[in-house]
């Protein structure tokens, strides 16, 4: 790594509020690598791939900075977040044409409130042993199965051209 990505990555994690051991704060701030990259950002939010087994085209809506509960957005965070999941499922379904998109706030590790993130998970008529809603999440989780790195590229660079023309 070079001496300036490294001074980059310290100034992002000063201005994100960046908190040490906290994987959104990493995914973030390019501590870790992120298969499909930053799909979209606006100035409060960021949109990535999930890094879990949800499935290719399952996103990650989270703010920019560390923030562990819902009470604890700004007004200008909560302004720009409905919008924003209404644009991001719509480029999913855009593209993937599920029956429905899941939207989970996720906001747990290890029983500990973490940094604050949104999945929006495609779910389409094929779906895992004819599983729903948080028992198709959980198998999942139990089944422990990552897309590939290319599958979420090639979807990644899809969404993100879509959701840089809304």
């Amino acid at each position: 790594m070079r001496e300036s990505d490294t001074a980059n990555r310290g100034i992002l994690r000063l201005y994100a509020g960046a908190v040490d051991g906290c994987l959104a704060c990493e995914l973030t701030t390019g501590e870790r690598e992120l298969p499909g990259g930053r799909i979209h950002e606006t100035r409060h939010w960021v949109v990535e791939h999930c890094v879990g087994p949800l499935g290719v085209g399952t996103l990650i809506v989270k703010p920019r900075r560390h923030v562990t509960h819902i009470w604890e957005l700004d007004d200008a965070e909560a302004l720009e977040l409905g919008p924003l999941l209404q644009k991001t499922s719509g480029a999913i379904a855009e593209l993937l044409g599920p029956d429905q998109i899941y939207a989970s706030l996720w906001s747990h590790a290890g029983g500990t409130p973490v940094h604050i993130h949104w999945v929006l998970q495609p779910i389409g008529p094929d779906r895992l042993e004819g599983l729903f809603g948080p028992s198709l999440q959980t198998r999942m989780f139990e089944r422990n199965e990552h897309p590939s790195a290319a599958a979420v590229e090639a979807v990644a660079g899809q969404l993100r051209l879509r959701l840089a023309s809304r």
